[in-house]
């Protein structure tokens, strides 16, 4: 039996809790600072409140003042908090985790400099780490998973990446079950910059079925050329930016399509761009849901601003990215959706 500590109570960090537990080994949610009545509502009932399912028998849970009692005597650390939490975890959290525990982070998202790179957060979190002179193993999970799902116990594929493939395999007997199916990757630029594009993306794709409901009416049936047209474009631009990041394998861009199909269908980030295709602008889209964390648009920002830089530098060509661009505008400008449907046409 191995012990699995799991630092945020989110959605999906939560979620994690089910393949650990139901494989037999003691698993330990802790909350961060943001979690404490997710704590105590779990602790109380055995349910985390966004769930319509029970933890597993025999989890437990512990406010962040107990974050490393539970550290203590652990064999993987899981990593659960939003992008909002990256400094935090980075700051607070990795310092407390002895260099013998790996971690395993369910963060998505992207950095960029002011050069134009991109960087992943275990990027960042390694910077940190080398500068203490701590020898941790940073790995993260990429791929199509939505935390309910997993929770519903619905047959899902991810992939978990980090550099050292013995760790991996680790991390992989301790978490697989007969749905919870985990493909492995050294690739970890490659992994976490394909679930990361896959947002701004997805937001774009839900901009369509807003402005059919615009056209159409709220309640009328779903349309899916427009959707496929978009989603179509949106891996070619996800392969073009893998390209730039040195990682454009096949397997990168199918975890991040995966990612994108199961993004579009349900979340925040199809509520906000379904807002915006009616014609909200961006603050009021906002506004209308009020409280609910939208890390696409953070990271829909971040990707556009460094792709700007280098097609100034002339290392990549905006004409390459029509949607990606059309989706900061709306965002960074608040311009009216108008999508190119005509620049995502080709000839060869």
């Amino acid at each position: 039996m191995a012990v699995v500590t799991i630092i945020g109570a989110g959605m999906m960090g939560s979620a994690l809790a089910f393949p650990a537990r139901e494989n037999g080994h003691e698993v330990r949610l802790v909350g961060t600072h943001l979690d404490r009545e997710i704590i105590d509502v779990s602790r109380a009932t055995g349910r985390h409140p966004k769930f319509t399912k029970d933890f597993p028998a025999g989890v437990k849970y512990y406010q962040v003042e107990e974050m490393e009692e539970a550290i203590c005597g652990s064999d993987m650390i899981i990593g659960g908090v939003s992008s909002f939490g990256v400094d935090w975890f980075g700051d607070v959290v990795l310092p407390k985790i002895p260099d013998e525990i790996p971690v395993l982070s369910v963060t998505k998202g992207l950095w960029d400099t002011p050069e134009g790179k991109l960087l992943t957060y275990p990027d960042l979190w390694q910077k940190k780490l080398d500068e203490l002179g701590k020898k941790l193993e940073l790995n993260a999970i990429g791929g199509p998973c939505t935390s309910y799902e997993l929770v519903a116990h619905d047959q899902t594929e991810v992939a978990f990446c980090g550099r050292n493939m013995e760790t991996l395999r680790k991390l992989k007997a301790i978490m697989a079950t007969d749905y919870y199916h985990i493909s492995l990757s050294t690739d970890v630029t490659g992994i976490e910059s394909a679930v990361a594009l896959k947002n701004g993306y997805a937001l774009g794709i839900a901009l369509t079925i807003g402005l059919n409901q615009k056209a159409f009416g709220i309640d009328s049936e779903l349309h899916f050329n427009s959707q496929a047209a978009i989603f179509g474009q949106a891996v070619k631009e996800m392969s073009r930016l893998l390209d730039y990041q040195g990682a454009g394998t096949l397997e990168n861009l199918c975890v991040g399509a995966g990612d994108l199909y199961v993004t579009v269908y349900g979340g925040r980030t199809r509520l906000v761009g379904i807002l915006l295709g009616r014609g909200l602008n961006i603050d009021e889209a906002k506004a209308e849901l009020n409280g609910v964390t939208l890390e696409s648009l953070v990271v829909a920002e971040r990707v556009a601003r460094a792709v700007r830089i280098c097609a100034d530098r002339g290392i990549l060509d905006l004409k390459s990215f029509p949607l990606l661009m059309h989706v900061d505008e709306i965002i960074s400008d608040k311009k009216e959706v108008n999508i190119p449907w005509e620049s995502f046409t080709f000839e060869f």
